[in-house]
Parts: C-alpha cells; sequence; structure tokens
C-alpha cells in the first residue's frame, strides 16, 4: 500500500468513526422521543390504551389490613383516672376494591371523574386471627354523647343503658358495624360500607403531563394533598420514584394555615397549636380525629396521653411508588388512623376519675397494593428490555465510532510526521 492510499484509508476512517459517533449521540434524542411517544399513547387514561383498561380492571388486588387496639387497663382508667394501656393486633386484611368503578366520566380539563363502590371481603389466610376476635375498646356510642350532647343528658342515656367508658367488640363489630344498647342504632367504624359509594373521585388522565397519570386532583370536590420526592428505590427489578406524606401536612394550623379548618376546638387543641390531629367532626357529624398510625408526627402532649405508641416512618407513613417513565403508581400504602376524643367530666359518672382530655385510637388501617411479579415481568420485559437494548445500541455506536476515530486519526497523525527517506548517492 502506498503511502498516499493509506492517508487516504485512515481520513476516511476518522471521517467514518466520527459520523458513527455522532450518529449513536443523534439517536438518544431521537430513541427517546421515540420511547416517548409510544409510552405516552399507552399509558394515558383514554379508551382503548392499556392503561385505561388496567386502570377499569379489578384484577389487581388491593388489600385493607386493620390493627385494632386492646385496652389492657380498663377498670384503672375508670376508677384511677390512669392512661389507657394499648396493645396493637392485626393485621385483620379484607380485599377492597374487587367491583368496577361507575359512572367514568371525561372532563375537558384532562381530569377523568368515578365513583367506587365499596365492598371488603375477609381474608383469613392473610389475617392473624379471625372476625370473631374480641377487643377491650372505647365505646363509641359513650365517646360521640361525650362530644355532641350535654353532659347531664348524656349522663342519663348511659347510666339508662348500664354502659361504660369501655366496651368488649369483635373485630367484625368494630369494623363494620352492631346494634348499640344505648342509642338503639347501629354503630361502626366503617358502618355502613358494603353497597354504598365512595367519591367522587377525579384524577389526571396524563395527556397533557404523563407524570400527573392517575394521579388524584379531587376527593369528594375537595383538593387532595400532595406528595413530595423522597427517594428511587428498586421495586422487583424497577427504578421508582417514591413519594411520601410531608410532615406540614399535618402540621399545626399556627404553621401551616391550610389546616386551619380542622381547628374546631381551641380547648383541645391549645389554640390551634397541636400537629398531627384532622378534626373531621364537621365533615362526618360525629367526633372523629384522624392521624397517621401511632400518632406520626403529632404533638408529644397527644402521644402521651395513652401507653403504647411506637410511631415509625418506615411503617406508618403514606406513600406512593411511581415509575418516572409512564407515570404508573406500581406499590402504595394509604395508612390512616381512626381516634375519637373522651375527657373529665362532672356531669357523667363514669368520667369523674378522668384528669386529661384524651384522643383515643380505635384503629389504624393501611390500604396498599403492589404489582405482581407476571406484571412486573411483563413491564420490564416490554418496556425496560426495550430501553435497555437502545441504550445499548447507541452506547455502542458512540464507544465503536469513537474507537475508530481516536485509531485513524492517531495513525494519520503518525504517517504525516513519518519522516521521508534520503536517497544514496552511487
Amino acid at each position: 500500500m502506498t503511502c498516499c492510499d493509506l492517508k487516504c484509508g485512515l481520513i476516511t476512517g476518522t471521517v467514518v468513526g466520527a459520523l458513527i459517533a455522532v450518529l449513536g449521540v443523534i439517536l438518544i434524542p431521537v430513541g427517546d422521543m421515540f420511547i416517548e411517544n409510544t409510552v405516552h399513547k399507552e399509558t394515558v387514561l383514554e379508551n382503548g390504551t392499556l392503561a385505561f383498561d388496567t386502570w377499569t380492571s379489578v384484577d389487581i388486588p388491593i388489600y385493607r389490613q386493620f390493627w385494632l387496639f386492646n385496652v389492657q387497663n380498663p377498670d384503672e382508667v375508670l376508677q384511677q383516672g390512669a392512661k389507657p394501656v394499648l396493645v396493637q393486633k392485626g393485621p385483620y386484611t379484607y380485599r377492597t376494591r374487587f367491583i368496577p368503578k361507575r359512572n367514568i366520566t371525561f372532563n375537558d380539563n384532562y381530569t377523568v371523574s368515578f365513583l367506587l363502590p365499596a365492598g371488603a371481603i375477609f381474608q383469613p389466610s392473610l389475617s392473624v386471627g379471625s372476625e370473631e376476635d374480641t377487643f377491650t375498646s372505647l365505646n363509641l356510642a359513650v365517646a360521640g354523647v361525650y362530644s355532641l350532647l350535654d353532659h347531664k343528658l348524656a349522663n342519663l342515656l348511659i347510666q339508662h343503658s348500664n354502659s361504660s367508658l369501655f366496651q368488649n367488640r369483635t373485630v367484625k363489630e368494630l369494623l363494620w358495624g352492631y346494634k348499640d344498647p344505648m342509642l338503639g342504632s347501629t354503630l361502626g367504624v366503617f358502618y355502613p360500607y358494603n353497597d354504598t359509594i365512595d367519591g367522587p373521585y377525579t384524577v389526571f388522565t396524563g395527556k397533557d403531563d404523563i407524570n400527573k397519570v392517575a394521579t388524584i386532583e379531587r376527593w369528594q370536590g375537595e383538593t387532595s394533598i400532595s406528595g413530595v420526592y423522597e427517594a428511587t428505590v428498586n421495586l422487583k427489578g424497577i427504578d421508582v420514584y417514591r413519594y411520601m406524606l410531608p410532615p406540614e401536612a399535618l402540621a399545626s394550623p399556627v404553621e401551616n394555615p391550610d389546616n386551619m379548618c380542622y381547628c374546631t376546638n381551641s380547648e383541645l387543641t391549645k389554640n390551634c397549636t397541636m400537629a398531627g390531629l384532622l378534626d373531621l367532626t364537621a365533615c362526618r357529624g360525629t367526633p372523629v380525629f384522624i392521624s397517621l398510625p401511632h400518632f406520626l408526627y403529632a404533638s408529644s402532649d397527644i402521644q402521651e396521653a395513652v401507653i403504647g405508641m411506637n410511631p415509625s416512618l418506615e411503617e406508618h407513613t403514606i406513600f406512593l411508588d411511581v415509575e418516572p417513565i409512564t407515570g404508573f403508581t406500581l406499590r402504595f400504602a394509604k395508612r390512616l388512623q381512626l381516634n375519637m376524643l373522651y375527657g373529665p367530666s362532672d356531669s357523667i359518672t363514669i368520667l369523674n376519675k378522668i384528669k386529661e382530655n384524651t384522643i383515643f385510637p380505635i384503629l389504624w388501617v393501611n390500604e396498599t397494593a403492589v404489582l405482581d411479579d407476571e406484571t412486573a415481568d411483563m413491564f420490564k420485559s416490554e418496556l425496560i428490555a426495550r430501553m435497555d437494548l437502545l441504550e445499548g445500541f447507541q452506547i455502542g455506536l458512540i464507544v465503536v465510532g469513537l474507537v475508530l476515530f481516536i485509531s485513524c486519526l492517531i495513525g494519520l497523525i503518525v504517517v504525516c510526521n513519518k519522516p521521508r527517506g534520503i536517497g544514496m548517492k552511487a
């Protein structure tokens, strides 16, 4: 090969290498755009998409787990005004959301509204005991009349029915209802539930912003609390973004004015300075207070009014695990604790020994769902594997192009700088 041929070959190799590398770089945004368009086509909530079919399906099991608190010292509370000593037991697990959504209506602002029929099926294999397990818990009727009625009238009702501050009830009765001897009506933490309707919900379709797909915009007309990014975690081989409920969502109204509507009792909340508690009395008509389990993020006064609270960020907070490319929520845990109030009273005989207002935890609930192994494998093969293949192809082009470009460029420099030979005289 002549020197000219070698130089031409090296120049050609340099140019080809540069073109290959540039092609690899160009394919990155092009590939990303292709993936984005393909993903968005199937992940927005609209008729005919894979996301819509999955969203309306009832094949993905959603479970509601209950942990109930058992009072260990009811007599000491009544006779000495002692703090309640509580021990939780659970989970008692029910399958929910097995009935299809109703009244699905698409709105003009890239949202869709719907109703959720309520139902619960007990799952013995996922529970620590049966629905007939008995707990010593707060008497819901007594707590109700304590907060809502004149105390002299409340005392007459309590004494006439021979009721007390605490009662023994089964899991099934506490959750789904029992006939109360004092009021003569059916009471239960979630009564009525079966054959009722939850909602309406309004969620984003993701058509204008895929990151918002299926995110709740409103529930019963009220805006929802937003989560904040916490970390990237691995879920069955898939990287997901974890969003958690921020502490300020349950901050005192003094610190977070958005919570001022929940401050309906200035004495109980110490002039709206108590954190970790939302008063739903005005919303539900019964004196119910919502918190995170074990009073996570709540003021120390609330936590220390009962014995047995062990708040844990890992076990008791609310979170969503969202796949960032599709916007799908692949796992979630919605955890809430339901509490009621009792306190001292000169007029209610059974409360004469009580010393302090007490927010009493009845139970806490964890509604959870996670994609199954089959769906995870399909997700990885249909999306992640193709993305990895495309990314590998892009990187391969860049690496091959750069190696060819640099090798030929070095060779060209060496050839061009090689000294020419000197002829010999005869």
